[in-house]
């Protein structure tokens, strides 16, 4: 298994969209090198701008002739880490025993907190769930404000990306029932690219378990981000011949 984690220094102020500019090649570049040295590896792909990188990456396979969707992922558990953590903090619980599916994509208001589906169950005021999910789509600009512009969140990405690593490589191993929700291409939306609870397994994703009962707060949240996904999507779209043609 490859596993790309690119940390660009960020400062207060710089949007995904500027760590774009930053990491688009070099995602490109590594993931070319990938393609053709290890085309069968598990890529995961931390680098942000997630809903960007991950569409890039993707195309790079194609263009190699070796792209299989149930390899690629973009990782996404920081938010769910951060959920977890919050939504355990407001009622008294052990963040090791929470679990809140986090869906859609990897930045702002992308970032869909499903507290409806949360083990164990939890009920907030509809001013408070407001509130919460907010918190937990703007975490890592909290970070940035928190560390004056002299840098992001390390400590809890490094977490995060290890955690879903180490699920990966157990059912790679053979565990049956590892979930974790990732980034990847996927029919659940009009979205090209999404991210939703997946079963893993020995060949990496083995069934997508797609986005299940939601609120009408959730789907006006899922309706509001859609619009903001294509444009990251398209967006990185429009650059992929320049990045990959760079990889050639």
């Amino acid at each position: 298994m490859f596993y790309v984690t690119l940390l660009s220094w960020v400062i207060a102020g710089m949007t995904r969209d500027d760590l774009f500019n930053t990491n688009a090649t070099i995602v490109a570049t590594l993931t070319a090198a990938c393609a053709q040295h290890c085309p069968e590896a598990m890529i995961c792909i931390i680098s942000n701008p997630v809903n960007s990188t991950i569409p890039i990456t993707a195309e790079v396979f194609k263009k190699h002739g070796v792209y299989n969707p149930n390899k690629i992922f973009g990782v996404t558990t920081l938010d769910i880490v951060r959920a977890n953590t919050f939504v355990a903090e407001l009622k008294g619980l052990d963040p090791a025993r929470v679990n809140v599916p986090v869906i859609g994509g990897h930045a702002g208001k992308t970032i869909i907190p499903l507290i409806s589906q949360c083990t164990p169950k939890v009920d907030f005021p509809q001013d408070q769930l407001a509130t919460l999910t907010g918190r937990i789509q703007e975490a890592g600009t909290e970070v940035v404000k928190a560390k004056a512009g002299a840098g992001s969140a390390t400590l809890s990405m490094a977490y995060a990306g290890a955690r879903f690593v180490f699920s990966l490589v157990d059912a790679m191993n053979g565990k049956e029932g590892v979930i974790e929700c990732s980034f990847v291409q996927s029919k659940e939306t009009e979205c090209t690219y999404f991210s939703t609870p997946l079963l893993l397994g020995k060949k990496g994703l083995e069934k997508n378990l797609g986005i299940g009962k939601i609120t009408p707060f959730e789907e006006k949240m899922i309706a509001e981000a859609i619009p903001e996904l294509k444009a990251s999507i398209n967006s990185s779209s429009s650059s992929i011949l320049t990045y990959s043609a760079s990889c050639h």
